[in-house]
C-alpha cells in the first residue's frame, strides 16, 4: 500500500511539473519576412506624403527604425548581402548579372558552404518558404520564373505571374521597349488580384492557412515586385495623386554641376530629358505603386491576425535599397547619397517591448540575419558581419552601433550620427562631407572646408579600416 501512494504522489509531482509553464517547451518563433523591392523612405508613417496604411498600422505595432542603411544599393548585391549577413565585398557580388550571364554572380561562387538566413530556419526545423523576390529578379522580364535563387534556402518556392508582365506593349518608357533600368510606368486597367504582387499576396495567405492548420513552424519569406520600375499599378492608386499637387525637388549647386562627377554616375541621358511633367507623372506613377503594393501586404497581414499567428510571429518589412525620384537630379539607385542608401524598417511580434516607438539608431540590413536568429534562439554557424537588433527591440532608444556603410561602384561611405562622409576610389575622384543634422538634404559638401578637415581626417580612417577589412578590390 505504501509503495502504492509513493507511486502516486510521483505520478502527481511528474504531472504537475509536466503542466507548469517552466515544464512547456518554449514555443518557436515564427517569421514573416515582408520586401518590397526599390523602396525608399516615402511612406506615411516616416511623414511622406504617401498613403501607406497598412505599413503604417505595422508600424503601430512595432519599432520603427529611422536611420537603416543598404550595404549596396542595387538589387543583387544587396539581397546577396543581407541574406548571408555578410557584406558585398564578402560576398563577392557587386553587380546585377549581365543579359549574357544571368546566373551569376551568385554569392555560393564565393561563398558556397555559407548557410542564409532562410537555411539557418530551415536547417532547425522552421519551414522555410519564398513567395516572389527575395534574391535577384531581371524585373520585369524575369517575373514567374525562378531567376537567380538560392535553393537550399527554401523548402517551398512559388513565382507568381500577373497581367503586369503581360503589358509591355501599354507602358510608357523613357526608352522604349526597355523597362527594368529604365523609367516607366503604366496606370493598368486590371485589378489588385490580377497583378503579380497581388497574386504573390493570395499564396502568401495560403501558406499561412496551411502554417496555422498543420501546427507548423514557419519562415514565411514574400517579396514584392513593386514599386520598381516599370511602376505598374490599377489606376485606382493613380487617381489617388493628382499631379498638379506634386512638387518636385530643388538641386543644389553641386547638383546641377554634378561636383563631383563620380558621386553621379547613376544619371542617364533619358532620365536629364524628361520634362518636368514627366517628372511629376513618374513619381506619381512610382507612389502609386507605393501605395498598390501596401494594399498586397496588408493582405498578409490581415491574414496573420485572423489566423491568431500575431503573438508568435516575427514581423519584418523593409526594402533592398533606397531610390532617388528626381532629387540631386537623379533617378532610381546605385548613388551614395542618403536617399539612395536608406531604407525603411518595421519590425514587430511577440520581442517589441514598446510598441509604435521610434529607435533612431543606426542600423544596416546586414544586423537582419543576426537579428532573427537572436529572437528565434538560434546560433548563426558560419560568420555573419552585422549585430543583433534585439536591444533596440526592448529599449528604443538603445545603439547597438556607431557607423553604417554603403558601397556602389568605386565609392564607399560611412555614415554616423551627424555625418555622411564619402570617397570614390579613395578620395582621388572626389570626397564629399555632409552634416546630415543640419544639411539632411546633403546640399553643401564641406569635404574641402577646412573647418571639418578633423572630421574628414577620422572619417577617412574609419573608411580605410573598413575597405581593409572587407578585403576590397576597387573597380
Amino acid at each position: 500500500m505504501l509503495l502504492k501512494v509513493v507511486c502516486c504522489l510521483a505520478a502527481l509531482v511528474l504531472s504537475a511539473a509536466a503542466s507548469s509553464p517552466e515544464a512547456q517547451p518554449r514555443p518557436r518563433l515564427n517569421v514573416l519576412f515582408l520586401i518590397a523591392d526599390d523602396l525608399n523612405n516615402d511612406l506615411g508613417v516616416y511623414g511622406a506624403p504617401v498613403r501607406s496604411p497598412n505599413i503604417d498600422k505595422l508600424a503601430a505595432r512595432g519599432v520603427q527604425f529611422d536611420r537603416v542603411y543598404a550595404q549596396h544599393p542595387l538589387c543583387s548585391p544587396s539581397r546577396s548581402s543581407f541574406l548571408t549577413g555578410r557584406r558585398p565585398d564578402a560576398t563577392g557580388v557587386l553587380t546585377n548579372p549581365p543579359p549574357r550571364n544571368p546566373m551569376s554572380p551568385h554569392f555560393r561562387e564565393k561563398l558556397p558552404e555559407t548557410i542564409t538566413l532562410p537555411q539557418l530556419f530551415k536547417t532547425n526545423g522552421w519551414f522555410a518558404a519564398r513567395v516572389g523576390k527575395l534574391y535577384h529578379y531581371g524585373v520585369p522580364l524575369t517575373i514567374g520564373t525562378g531567376a537567380l535563387d538560392d535553393y537550399p534556402s527554401w523548402d517551398l518556392t512559388i513565382n507568381p505571374r500577373g497581367r503586369d508582365r503581360e503589358v509591355h506593349d501599354r507602358i510608357f518608357s523613357l526608352r522604349p521597349g526597355l523597362f527594368g533600368g529604365t523609367v516607366s510606368w503604366l496606370a493598368d486597367e486590371g485589378t489588385d488580384a490580377e497583378h503579380t504582387d497581388g497574386i504573390a499576396a493570395a499564396e502568401a495567405v495560403k501558406l499561412l492557412e496551411r502554417f496555422k492548420r498543420n501546427n507548423e513552424s514557419f519562415f514565411l519569406a514574400v517579396g514584392f515586385y513593386r514599386p520598381h520600375t516599370p511602376y505598374v499599378a490599377p489606376k485606382r492608386y493613380f487617381d489617388m495623386y493628382p499631379v498638379d499637387r506634386i512638387e518636385l525637388p530643388k538641386l543644389s549647386e553641386a547638383d546641377r554641376t554634378r561636383s563631383p562627377a563620380a558621386a553621379y554616375r547613376s544619371a542617364h541621358k533619358e532620365q536629364d530629358a524628361m520634362t518636368d511633367d514627366q517628372r511629376r507623372e513618374a513619381i506619381r506613377a512610382y507612389w502609386a505603386s507605393t501605395t498598390f503594393m501596401d494594399a498586397q501586404a496588408g493582405h498578409v497581414l490581415d491574414a496573420l491576425d485572423r489566423l491568431g499567428l500575431a503573438d508568435s510571429t516575427a514581423v519584418v518589412f523593409t526594402s533592398d535599397h533606397g531610390y532617388h525620384l528626381a532629387d540631386h537630379g537623379l533617378w532610381q539607385k546605385m548613388s551614395l547619397f542618403e536617399r539612395s542608401a536608406r531604407v525603411p524598417l518595421i519590425v514587430a511580434g511577440p520581442s517589441v517591448k514598446v510598441r509604435g516607438a521610434v529607435a533612431r539608431g543606426l542600423a544596416e540590413l546586414v544586423d537582419l540575419y543576426p537579428t532573427l536568429a537572436d529572437l528565434a534562439g538560434l546560433e548563426p554557424t558560419v560568420p555573419v558581419d552585422g549585430v543583433s537588433l534585439a536591444p533596440m527591440l526592448q529599449d528604443p532608444t538603445a545603439t547597438v552601433k556607431d557607423a553604417a556603410f554603403t558601397q556602389a561602384r568605386n565609392g564607399y561611405s560611412i555614415r554616423t550620427e551627424r555625418w555622411r562622409y564619402i570617397e570614390w576610389d579613395e578620395g582621388r575622384q572626389g570626397a564629399q562631407l555632409y552634416d546630415m543634422n543640419a544639411d539632411p538634404a546633403e546640399t553643401t559638401n564641406l569635404a574641402a572646408d577646412a573647418r571639418h578637415a578633423q572630421t574628414v581626417k577620422d572619417l577617412r580612417a574609419r573608411l580605410a579600416t573598413y575597405r581593409q577589412s572587407r578585403g576590397s578590390n576597387n573597380d
